[in-house]
């Protein structure tokens, strides 16, 4: 019986990761000191996975800003308008413009896309195929870092998304062809891959095909079974694991059985029925091993010892111990890195720390789990299993977890809770008569940016530096900047700007019962953005207002319209740790009510328009489209039940950003939300076309510049978005916003950018008044 890692964090225990890239493009540190910090992390998850007693430990796991982009340079697969940046520039600086975009030295390149990793919140870059498409072996990062684990005496397991999940991920940039024609043209780059890690002796490789967990077509399961033959036609001594995680193979489980591969890897977290289903079915070759993925690597509960080794007996029961390898469900990517490093009792009390498990903890309940499986001992007489057991009895049995106050509002939901009092097209009406927005009315999505010195009065309030009237004070005087500025530059609908909250997320379940935290809870975001969930570990109500003072005192500033900003219950829930001792509708239904709340004393206090933010209610959905309607029908209701308390002349908004419409058009038209904004601009408005198709009623703002990347775009390339958007959707429903919040930009960048932005709303008013004249 092995141990089998599928992915390490690559961030760094303290967020090494994140401060060097930020200072590299900061001009800080050079590319040698980028590249360094790099390494050193490398060393250090190699070793530590070794010093635990992982036997397969990944690399090529590691990535300085996203494992697809790296993979888009590993092929080559590099879009024409970096042609130039190619031939001048480095290889790491090329990478940095793909991720970010470019706007230097008279070259002026857009990043490419950025979208959400299946059901997760990280975000990867969208590989771009056209029809012509070459590939070819640009970068040897897999070999290098391969040869650098060996340099320390750790032979790893080198990490390769497969090649069908590869082009499934990407998207064509022009008509005529079908990404996943290119397999026979991608697959020999891949040959010289696995050819050149054969001559280094490589024994194990892991290919991720987590496409193996959706619904897959018959042509791409037939690409599955050519790739996987030829491979081993080619190198049929290498030990090649197959992984697929966040869900079931299902319909896919019969074409992946008959894969000529070593290892199957399950998820039996998110799928613990397919276990059952591979033994049951009789056609698992007697050659083929599973890779057991019993231990959660996208939550941060500990594992129940008692349950994993029932799982594990019944597949050693079958297979035997030489078959089995025991594993997260999937890579700890999603994990933050290290518990050890909670040492503040006020911030994370020790009944709930004993709770859970971060990365390194789960590389070790993992080789636990396999000497507990493979000895033949008497595990209730082990200590590190008798605290295994007593720490999860203690949790179903906390004071901590249940509030009958809540459980009893949740039962008592009637129909009309979810409901405005009228439809769209009578509230609408009253909103224009009420809010007086021209054409076209500028916006942003809520945060402005947080400099140094906004964070650091944070950290002084925090440690008592600062007492609350001084704290107070200071975010006063920004936020009283932050409108002047927005009137100045012509926007019409403003935002206080959020200088008091660390995190869209974490600033509301401080102030919500049921949620816990962490200091250095860290996970990776996107490129060097980290964010550190809150814990949900018990029964969610808001005692307090949570942010009426702020808003109210924005909106005392100034006689334009000041949104209040929120964000909706599936995205707190969504990017929170949440508990899995209950359904996740439930405890979602549980913050609906408690932001529901919230909007009814925003509208109290004055406040006409309330933006209930939603970017990760598409990130929710099932990978199967089997069980889209259940989380599409609660996560929806839970949306309605926030937004449902106001009046009709409120307006609601809601925020969307990096998903993928088409497919849940009609759900998202359900959620009823007056207004939506949407990220658009990397996508130059392709997104627009779901709701142009589907003729939607409400009003919506397509975002008209990536706030991702620090270029600052024309007036002119907005009029062209907002051509493209009026083209296909009228122009009294069109918004102009950028296609997220601010928060991590930086004001000269934002200021520059929103004078424009402005600028562009203008011409477009001015055009469509010379239309109407005529």
């Amino acid at each position: 019986m092995l141990t089998n890692n599928l992915g390490y964090p690559r961030i760094g225990s303290n967020r090494e990761l994140k401060k060097a890239c930020e200072s590299y493009w900061a001009g800080k540190i050079s590319a040698d000191e980028l590249l360094a910090t790099g390494a050193t992390i490398r060393k250090q998850n190699w070793q530590l996975q070794a010093e635990t007693g992982i036997d397969l430990i990944p690399s090529n796991d590691f990535s300085f800003y996203d494992q697809v982009l790296d993979l888009s340079l590993t092929l080559g697969v590099i879009p024409k308008r970096y042609q130039e940046l190619a031939k001048t520039n480095s290889a790491i600086d090329l990478y940095f413009a793909m991720a970010r975009g470019s706007q230097k030295e008279g070259q002026d390149v857009v990043a490419m896309e950025m979208t959400k990793w299946f059901d997760t919140n990280y975000h990867y870059i969208v590989p771009e195929f056209t029809k012509d498409q070459e590939f070819k072996l640009f970068s040897e990062k897999i070999i290098d870092e391969f040869k650098e684990a060996n340099a320390l005496g750790i032979a790893t397991k080198p990490v390769l998304i497969g090649p069908v999940s590869y082009l499934l991920l990407g998207k064509e940039k022009e008509a005529g062809f079908h990404r996943i024609d290119l397999i026979e043209k991608l697959l020999p780059v891949y040959f010289e891959i696995l050819q050149k890690l054969e001559n280094e002796n490589v024994e194990w490789i892991q290919f991720d095909e987590p496409f193996l967990a959706l619904n897959l077509t018959d042509k791409e399961r037939n690409a599955i079974t050519y790739v996987y033959n030829e491979i081993n036609k080619r190198f049929p001594k290498i030990k090649l694991i197959l992984a697929n995680y966040f869900d079931c193979f299902g319909e896919n489980l019969s074409t992946v059985l008959a894969l000529p591969v070593h290892t199957l890897h399950l998820d039996l977290v998110r799928c613990q029925s397919q276990l059952d289903d591979i033994l049951e079915s009789g056609q698992l070759s007697s050659n083929v091993s599973l890779s057991l993925g019993v231990v959660d690597g996208r939550n941060i509960w500990k594992n129940d010892f008692k349950n994993s080794l029932a799982i594990i007996k019944k597949a050693t029961d079958a297979l035997g111990e030489d078959r089995i390898l025991i594993a997260p469900s999937c890579s700890l990517i999603h994990s933050p890195c290290d518990l050890e490093l909670e040492t503040n009792n006020a911030t994370l009390t020790p009944e709930i720390k004993q709770w859970l498990a971060f990365a390194k903890q789960k590389t070790e309940e993992v080789v636990l789990l396999k000497y507990f499986a493979s000895n033949e001992i008497d595990v209730s007489n082990s200590i590190r299993f008798q605290e295994n057991t007593v720490a999860n009895e203690n949790r179903k049995t906390s004071t901590l977890i249940h509030n009958d106050a809540v459980k009893n509002r949740v039962a008592s939901i009637t129909t009309g809770d979810d409901q405005r009092e009228n439809p769209f097209s009578i509230r609408r009406k009253k909103q224009i008569d009420v809010l007086d927005l021209p054409l076209f009315p500028t916006t942003t999505i809520g945060s402005f940016p947080q400099t140094t010195e906004v964070r650091s009065w944070r950290a002084k309030f925090k440690k008592g530096e600062l007492n609350q009237q001084q704290y107070d004070d200071l975010i006063k005087k920004e936020t009283e900047e932050t409108i002047r500025f927005q009137e100045e530059t012509g926007i019409d609908v403003l935002v206080h700007g959020e200088f008091e909250r660390n995190d869209m997320v974490e600033y509301f379940g401080e102030q919500l019962d049921g949620f816990t935290f962490t200091k250095n809870g860290w996970v990776q975001s996107y490129g060097s953005r980290c964010v550190k969930p809150p814990v949900i570990y018990g029964d969610v109500s808001r005692p307090n207002p949570m942010t009426v003072k702020w808003s109210s005192f924005a909106q005392s500033l100034t006689p334009k319209w000041v949104k209040g900003m929120l964000t909706g219950p599936v995205t707190i829930l969504q990017w929170s740790f949440v508990r899995n001792d209950q359904p996740r509708s439930e405890t979602c239904t549980q913050i609906a009510l408690a932001i529901r709340d919230e909007v009814v004393d925003l509208e109290n206090a004055g406040i006409k328009i309330i933006q209930i933010d939603e970017p990760a209610i598409r990130e929710g959905l099932p990978l199967r489209k089997e069980d889209w309607t259940t989380y599409l029908d609660w996560a929806v209701k839970a949306f309605r039940i926030s937004a449902s308390g106001v009046k009709d002349d409120t307006q609601i908004h809601t925020h969307m950003c990096y998903s993928e419409f088409n497919d849940i058009i009609q759900n998202i038209a359900d959620m009823d939300a007056d207004v939506i904004t949407i990220e658009c601009s990397r996508s130059q408005m392709e997104l627009l076309d779901a709701f142009a198709d589907f003729n939607y009623p409400n009003e919506i703002g397509p975002g008209v510049y990536d706030i991702h990347s620090p270029r600052v775009p024309s007036s002119t390339e907005m009029v062209r978005l907002l051509e493209k958007a009026s083209a296909v959707i009228p122009v009294d429903q069109l918004w102009v916003n950028p296609d997220c919040g601010l928060k991590t930009r930086h004001w000269d960048e934002t200021k520059k950018a929103l004078i424009e932005m402005v600028a562009a709303a203008q011409q477009m008013r001015i055009a469509v008044e010379n239309i109407a004249t005529v």
